[in-house]
């Protein structure tokens, strides 16, 4: 993802590259609409065609890939990635997810030191995985930041609708796919329209709008959602609205960091930022799922989800008071220029 990102950047011209960047989300918002529901086909058929199904697609990738993608050969004479912060980076995050579901004492302590390691390493590292210098660029470092928080939302929202539809509704893999089907395929008709929104209000207003919007939704859930399944009535409505603060939200978090940086860091930059909302999801679901636990009886479970969907409003809603710092900040051209 942080590949095509990069190189969709790269070959496009800089005042085409903001509605890029949206049909790059808007293309991927159509993906995780249909993704689930052929998964929940495949699933009925055979679990196992989830995974082979990946085979033929990396095939057509691949040879599409060699076919239209630019050969370019860069310089490899460079230094080798750090893969030793790669690793502290990986330990640091796994070991706070598991500090998270397990609660237990030695997993709050880990993290943090290994956090540690890893800031030093990249600090003085030849090739480090994270360059410091990128995260000074205000607008690049608040839309990272707020992509992570985001994720971390944006992961509870699809887990409890999910485990609501299954495990308290009762519905079938595929129906639970069709379900929540709704809010991913409206994310790309709002991200192909937010152009002339982003033009007009600023991407930290949209951002902010956005993420006020899945706080929304949520609380939509929380105050509707009842055990005897009511879908059009209850879980509807939640849904889309969620979808909408998605197609508003997450597009322009991304394009605001990709725009921040020079041509030389795109590809950089689009894998940090990739990174950060891989870290809010598994946080996300870490989260969600120490909240939920285990409930025996249907109050207890929508007591749980309550707690979920309480959590995960926090973190909209933290997120849409970070986004706007992408309005209030101003890019420091001396950094920038640094990093060309």
């Amino acid at each position: 993802m942080p590949t095509s990102l990069a190189l969709l950047l790269i070959v496009t011209p800089a005042e085409r590259r903001p509605g890029a960047i949206r049909g790059w989300a808007a293309i991927g918002g159509i993906a995780a609409g249909l993704g689930p529901v052929v998964g929940g086909v495949l699933v009925e058929a055979d679990w196992r065609w989830t995974f082979l199904v990946n085979v033929p697609v990396g095939v057509a990738g691949l040879l599409t890939g060699a076919r239209l993608l630019p050969a370019d050969r860069p310089d490899r004479d460079g230094p080798l990635p750090d893969l030793a912060g790669a690793a502290l980076l990986t330990l640091a995050i796994g070991s706070l997810a598991l500090g998270l579901v397990e609660a237990d004492d030695w997993g709050w302590a880990s993290p943090g030191v290994l956090g540690v390691g890893f800031w030093w390493r990249s600090a003085h590292h030849r090739a480090p995985i994270v360059e410091i210098p990128m995260l000074r660029v205000r607008t690049f470092g608040v839309a990272t930041l707020s992509a992570l928080l985001f994720t971390v939302a944006f992961a509870a929202v699809l887990l409890t609708s999910v485990l609501w539809c299954q495990q308290v509704w009762g519905y079938s893999a595929i129906r639970t796919c069709l379900a929540i089907a709704p809010g991913p395929l409206v994310v790309p008709v709002v991200t192909i329209l937010s152009g002339p929104v982003i033009r007009r209000f600023g991407a930290g207003v949209t951002s902010m709008t956005g993420c006020l919007l899945i706080a929304v939704g949520l609380g939509w859930w929380a105050a509707a959602l009842d055990t005897d399944p009511h879908y059009l009535t209850q879980f509807f409505p939640g849904m889309l609205i969620t979808g909408v603060g998605v197609g508003l939200a997450l597009p322009t978090l991304i394009g605001a960091a990709a725009g921040a940086l020079p041509a030389a860091r795109f590809a950089t930059g689009s894998a940090v930022t990739t990174m950060a909302r891989q870290t809010g999801s598994v946080l996300g679901v870490a989260v969600t799922a120490t909240l939920l636990g285990t409930p025996r009886t249907p109050d207890a479970a929508l007591t749980a989800f309550h707690h979920g969907w309480t959590a995960a409003v926090v973190a909209a809603v933290a997120v849409g008071a970070t986004a706007l710092g992408m309005r209030v900040h101003a890019q420091e051209p001396s950094v920038v220029e640094s990093l060309s």
